[in-house]
């Protein structure tokens, strides 16, 4: 009896592929395994990362001051769970804090972009020759798989201006660099933000006019056997991340899951809901990549129409621009949360909402908020998190932690075990010395996971 394409293993999968059986048609049988993938229970679990470039204020989102001189202008909105409030320019997601953990004890010293970032991102700072990967090359190098059909890690809209070296897979090397899809200079919304389907999807994907297939296999053959006699006189790391790029280029031209990039396939209404913005729609583009299997997303807010100031770094007309950001943010952040609940996504994709620091709680004489590590919030939702409830508490004034404070070796180790990873994981560096995940000493937010 012919096996069905729902009944076919993972290790069949590889077997017909390693002996040649599905060749270019393959794709066709991924829509399905991927299905069945989705209802197991056993699925593997996802990240998202929401990048807010700049630096939120956490007295303007989830943890206000009313009643103090710093809560500033906007007012705090009762959420879904009681004695949770957030601001009120978040409605959409106050409906859904059941799911969320605002972390409000996260502090650090680090109140530069370049050393924030690089250490936001990679859990390190950047000193000494040791290169550090950003950590959506570290998860997605244990939550990914070898020869999948779209690359583990895709990072939408990064702006890598502030920390370049915060971006890159680091001593982990090539093979675990992200897929960069979007301009990072790009704003949501406004005059730059329009035109944002072409720049979410991925360049030079199908053949040039006048090439057959038959003709661009036979190249592909010729440059397998070139880098074949390559690799064999000057075998290393550069040669065979060479080859395995142009491999997982391959794949993915011939798959049918590059589909993904495919927005306009999507209901109108639906995209409506995630707003019609760059940074909306990039959030739509991150589910579509997680309901086919892609570990890890990062989605990047860089800005909104044409404020003043630069994404999330308000230093002047702080609650002008934020305003504008928070109604590009919740709808989006709502949407995409809603979204893989009612497609059984939400129990597997983990949510990671956070910037390189967060910003004063004193207003300065310019109406804006200045960079401040002290004190100050990310959130967790979703996969592997016991949402409705809030992590650590800063004083009445926003100036320092009262309760629980959490470093970034700690919000790391928190995230590995949501995951069901060991945060002590070992990785080579390029200096030849082991970097675990996480430090020993990171202590993970035991209480909400």
């Amino acid at each position: 009896m012919q096996r069905t394409a729902s009944a076919l293993s993972r290790r069949d999968l590889l077997k017909l592929s390693t002996c040649g059986a599905f060749g270019a048609s393959m794709s066709r049988w991924m829509p399905a395994f991927a299905n069945e993938a989705i209802k197991s229970p056993g699925r593997k679990k996802s990240v998202i990362l929401l990048w807010m470039t700049g630096g939120p204020p956490q007295t303007d989102t989830f943890d206000m001051k009313p009643g103090h001189e710093n809560g500033g202008q906007f007012k705090p909105i009762e959420s879904s769970v009681p004695g949770i409030q957030v601001c009120e320019h978040l409605p959409k997601l106050a409906r859904l804090m059941e799911y969320c953990v605002p972390i409000r004890s996260m502090s650090t010293k680090e109140g530069d972009h370049t050393r924030g970032t690089y250490l936001m991102r990679t859990g390190n700072l950047p000193t000494g020759p040791i290169d550090y990967p950003t950590m959506g090359s570290l998860f997605s190098k244990e939550l990914g798989q070898e020869n999948s059909e779209l690359p583990n890690f895709v990072a939408v809209a990064p702006y890598t201006q502030f920390s370049p070296g915060a971006y890159g897979p680091g001593f982990l090397g090539p093979k675990y660099a992200p897929l960069v899809v979007g301009d990072g200079n790009r704003v949501a919304g406004g005059p730059n933000g329009m035109n944002y389907d072409p720049s979410l999807g991925v360049k030079n994907l199908v053949l040039p006019g006048g090439i057959k297939l038959e003709q661009a296999d036979a190249r592909l053959a010729l440059l397998s056997d070139l880098e074949a006699d390559f690799a064999s006189q000057r075998p290393g790391l550069i040669s065979d991340s060479h080859r395995e790029a142009y491999a997982a280029a391959v794949r993915m031209m011939r798959s049918e899951a590059v589909k993904a990039f495919q927005l306009d396939s999507e209901p109108a209404k639906l995209r409506d809901d995630y707003g019609r913005n760059q940074f909306g729609q990039a959030c739509l583009l991150a589910r579509r990549l997680i309901e086919r299997g892609v570990p890890f997303v990062e989605v990047s807010l860089n800005g909104v129409g044409n404020n003043q100031t630069f994404a999330w770094d308000t230093h002047q007309q702080n609650f002008t621009a934020v305003k504008g950001l928070l109604g590009v943010l919740d709808p989006a952040w709502a949407t995409l949360m809603s979204d893989l609940k009612d497609r059984g996504l939400l129990d597997s994709t983990l949510i990671v909402w956070m910037g390189e620091f967060g910003r004063t709680p004193k207003i300065n004489p310019q109406t804006g908020r200045d960079h401040f590590p002290a004190a100050w919030s990310t959130v967790m939702c979703g996969g592997g998190i016991k949402g409705g409830q809030a992590i650590g508490k800063t004083s009445p004034d926003g100036m320092k932690i009262d309760d629980r404070p959490v470093s970034v070796q700690d919000l790391f180790a928190t995230m590995c075990q949501s995951l069901g990873l060991d945060p002590h994981t070992q990785n080579l560096s390029n200096v030849g010395r082991p970097i675990r995940i996480a430090d020993l000493t990171a202590k993970p937010i035991t209480e909400i996971l």
